[in-house]
């Protein structure tokens, strides 16, 4: 695994992780569960998970999958056991009462908006970051002022679209498994605003490409600035 950035001064060192089908799609039809990644992606993951400070979703995962978002330590070896933080995102209160990320079982955070009035169990601590829907920016910058320096984002599609689009991300990772889903009600890789033309595209940098069991890992970064026109003489 190679070795994060430097930590940005202003939010965390942002690695976005996802595995999707080789059509791009995150899931079964309607959101329905896929384990798309092999016995080699698994280990990457924990390993990955296990080098977070804190692990990020947004509620339609939780709705969805109910992640409990915990290290595999039987899949990790000669790393420490300290369990990362967990993160959702869920501006209106939608985490399900029984949600395994409520459970108290690891230190986490329901980031939330200021209409959401919901109440959760003592365990769990709330961070209000934003006044109808979560401002992603000023989340990161408040877990960063908490100390948490490597952040891990697992999705879902919206999540992921918006740290992309808000150029929120250092590192981008998708295990490609060689399935095809299709397309329909599957959800892609990611979900939100479409560019209308190459003016609006997200450009990121291919950094690595690699066979991994049965599928391959790519790697992406922000791509780098445009260079400026040279003056004229």
């Amino acid at each position: 695994m190679p070795d994060p950035a430097p930590v940005p001064a202003s939010r965390p060192h942002v690695w976005i992780n996802c595995a999707a089908s080789v059509d791009g799609r995150l899931a079964f039809a309607k959101g329905a569960r896929a384990r798309l990644s092999g016995p080699e992606d698994l280990a990457r993951v924990h390993r990955l998970r296990a080098t977070s400070d804190a692990i990020l979703v947004g509620v339609g995962t939780v709705v969805l999958d109910d992640p409990s978002l915990r290290v595999h330590w039987e899949l990790v070896e000669g790393l420490a056991r300290r369990s990362p933080v967990r993160v959702v995102v869920d501006s209106s209160g939608r985490t399900p009462e029984h949600a395994r990320i409520l459970d108290g079982s690891v230190p986490t955070i329901v980031a939330t908006s200021e209409r959401n009035h919901r109440k959760y169990p003592d365990s769990v601590r709330t961070v209000v970051s934003g006044r109808d829907t979560v401002d992603l920016k000023r989340l990161f910058t408040h877990l960063r002022d908490e100390g948490i320096e490597r952040l891990m984002v697992e999705g879902g599609a919206r999540i992921i679209a918006s740290v992309v689009r808000g150029g929120l991300f250092d590192r981008w990772t998708i295990y490609y498994a060689p399935v095809v889903i299709g397309s329909g009600t599957a959800p892609p890789l990611v979900e939100g605003e479409e560019a209308v033309g190459p003016d609006d595209l997200v450009t990121v940098s291919l950094e690595g490409l690699e066979r991994l069991g049965a599928g391959y890992l790519a790697t992406y970064g922000p791509a780098p600035p445009a260079p400026r026109p040279s003056a004229a003489l």
